[in-house]
């Protein structure tokens, strides 16, 4: 099996070099700066025991590439970016190539399911960073993460079995589910609090602002008759296996969205997660005023470069008083 993986940010850079690393065929594609990096020196994969750099082979774009039938795609883009990477994947590979989904949100699954017939889901729970080209760090160690996968909408084959032990075998904990969705609202739930990092971060006073936040969450999912992981099942399945620790002697600044403020990158994720709690909302007639106040800060932000944390967070409750 050649494992392709389409966006070799942070997690897919992640998943792809430690792939690489146990043995696996892998082809990264990555555009700009970061695959002319990988490209030239290579990828550089530091965690927080060690560095090495991976002479991992990287394209620009799908069609730089011939798909066969043992390819298996892993989509790591950010869920803005998705469309149009499965319009670019569909021009010249076929419709019944295996994609996982390695993405935050629930849209990314059904966007692929469009397109190709063989869509697998996988619910990341992965500390990795990506600021600088060329260089992904893994904040988890000796287990890089947790990847659980499963068939979208549901069920298990072989197929996600041998993915399944493709992960277990290259550093991270891995489990086939047949109700993985399940666990990818659960992880939504989690993401809506992307944006309150990202703007706010998790100093005092932003605590009022993720109540609100989750619970409008919990109550749109519950409204549309949506079942989602509990909490205790959260904790059982984490067992430990993830650990923060500092790579080259420096912490975690933060996740997805904190990272796409921190490179400038002029968009977030914010209206595939908070968004898809607005919109259940709408539908079932639940008030959901807070994670619509938050996706306007976080992207108005992120439209004219602003810094992460730069909000405080009284302005943020402001707006949800008055919306």
């Amino acid at each position: 099996m050649r494992f392709v993986v389409y966006g070799a940010g942070a997690i897919g850079g992640l998943i792809g070099g430690r792939l690489f690393e146990a043995g696996h065929d892998v082809v990264l594609v990555a555009r700009g700066a970061h695959g002319a990096a990988i490209a030239g020196h290579g990828l550089r994969l530091e965690d927080p025991d060690r560095s090495v750099t991976l002479p991992i082979s990287v394209v620009g774009h799908p069609r730089d590439l011939a798909f066969g039938g043992d390819d298996l795609v892993i989509l790591a883009t950010k869920t803005q970016d998705t469309a149009p990477a499965v319009a670019a994947l569909s021009d010249v590979a076929p419709a019944t190539i295996g994609v996982v989904c390695a993405q935050n949100g629930v849209e990314n699954e059904r966007l692929v399911s469009e397109r190709f017939s063989d869509t697998i889901a996988m619910c990341v729970m992965c500390p990795a960073t990506h600021l600088e080209p060329g260089v992904v760090q893994a904040s988890s160690a000796p287990v890089s993460g947790i990847l659980d996968v499963g068939r979208y909408p549901s069920g298990v084959d072989g197929a996600v079995k041998e993915l399944a032990a493709a992960l277990r075998g290259s550093t991270f904990a891995s489990e086939a589910r047949p109700d993985i969705m399940r666990w990818k609202y659960n992880k939504l739930l989690m993401n809506l609090l992307n944006a309150v990092e990202a703007t706010c971060g998790f100093g005092p006073g932003t605590s009022e602002i993720v109540e609100m936040i989750r619970s409008e969450g919990v109550a749109a999912l519950d409204a549309a008759g949506i079942d989602h992981a509990s909490d205790e099942e959260d904790r059982e399945r984490r067992g430990g296996l993830v650990t923060l620790r500092p790579v080259g002697g420096e912490r975690r600044g933060g996740g997805s969205s904190w990272q796409s403020l921190r490179r400038g990158t002029g968009s977030v994720e914010a209206e595939f997660l908070n968004g898809e709690i607005v919109r259940l909302g709408r539908s079932h007639g639940v008030q959901t005023p807070a994670n619509e106040v938050i996706i306007g800060v976080v992207e108005d932000l992120a439209s004219n470069g602003g810094q992460p944390g730069s909000i405080e967070p009284a302005a943020v409750l402001d707006l949800i008083g008055s919306a």
